[in-house]
C-alpha cells in the first residue's frame, strides 16, 4: 500500500480523499494535543497496536450514532430501573483509561490499542479540557465507564468498558441522556461492529460524516470538567 507523502512536522493531514479502502490516511507524527485536535476536527482519528507507528484513519462508510436512535434493551432498561450503579462523569478519567486498556474477560489474552503514549495523550486532552469520561460504580469501586472526546456538538467516542455486566452501557445512556440535554448532534463510533449497531448505530458515508461534522463544530466547544445533570430523562 502507498499512501501520500505527508510531512509530519506539519499539523494539518493530507485529504481523507487520499485513505486506502481500510481508511489508513497517514502514518507517523506525534500525540500532541493541538496535532489530535486537527485531526479530530478534520474526521481522523489514532488507531495503532503497540510496536507500530501513529496509525492515522478517516474510514468510509464511518460508524456513527444519532442520539435519538439509542437502542436500549428490555434488559438493559431493567438494570436501569434498579438504579445499581453510582454514575459519574470525569471523577475519574485515568481510572476509565485504565479500565478501557484492561485484558477483557472474553479474551483476556489479547493486547490494548491503548498504548501508554494513548494513555499520557488523552490525559492531557482531559486536562485540557477536551476528553472526558463517565464512570459506573458500585459501593464507590469504578466497575465500568466510558471515554471520548468532545469538540463542538460531536462526542468522539473512544472506548468503553465493564467490570460488571452492563455498567458500561448504564454509564453509557446515561452519556447519551445528557448530550441529549446540550443538544449535540451525534456520536462518532468511528468502526463498525456488532456492538455499537447493537446500541443503534448505523453506518454514514464519509461524505455525509465530514458534512455533518463541520456543521457540528460551527457550535462552541462545551470544555471543562463535565457535571451530570441529576433529573436525566432515561429509558425505563
Amino acid at each position: 500500500m502507498t499512501l501520500p507523502t505527508w510531512d509530519t512536522a506539519q499539523i494539518e493531514f493530507p485529504p481523507v480523499e487520499e485513505a486506502s479502502p481500510e481508511g489508513l490516511l497517514a502514518i507517523g507524527g506525534d500525540l500532541s494535543v493541538s496535532r489530535l485536535l486537527t485531526a479530530y476536527r478534520s474526521g481522523i482519528f489514532p488507531w495503532y497496536n503497540p510496536g507500530q507507528p501513529i496509525l492515522w484513519w478517516s474510514p468510509d462508510p464511518r460508524a456513527v450514532l444519532y442520539l435519538d436512535d439509542l437502542h436500549v434493551s428490555r434488559s438493559l432498561r431493567r438494570t436501569l430501573r434498579r438504579g445499581k450503579f453510582e454514575i459519574t462523569a470525569d471523577t475519574d478519567f485515568v481510572g476509565v483509561l485504565h479500565g478501557c486498556a484492561a485484558p477483557r474477560r472474553q479474551n483476556p489474552r489479547a493486547g490494548t490499542w491503548i498504548t501508554a503514549d494513548m494513555h499520557d495523550a488523552y490525559e492531557r486532552l482531559y486536562h485540557e479540557g477536551y476528553a472526558h469520561s463517565v464512570e459506573a460504580r458500585v459501593g464507590g469501586r469504578l466497575v465500568g465507564g466510558v471515554y471520548g472526546v468532545s469538540l463542538g456538538k460531536v462526542f468522539f467516542g473512544e472506548s468503553m468498558f465493564s467490570f460488571i455486566q452492563d455498567a458500561s452501557k448504564v454509564a453509557f445512556v446515561h452519556l447519551v441522556a445528557q448530550l441529549r440535554r446540550w443538544r449535540f448532534e451525534l456520536i462518532d463510533c468511528q468502526l463498525s461492529s456488532e456492538h455499537v449497531f447493537r446500541l443503534g448505530a448505523q453506518e454514514i458515508t464519509r461524505a455525509r460524516f465530514l458534512l455533518e461534522l463541520r456543521q457540528a463544530l460551527a457550535h462552541p466547544d462545551r470544555r471543562g470538567r463535565w457535571v451530570l445533570d441529576r433529573d436525566l430523562p432515561l429509558p425505563t
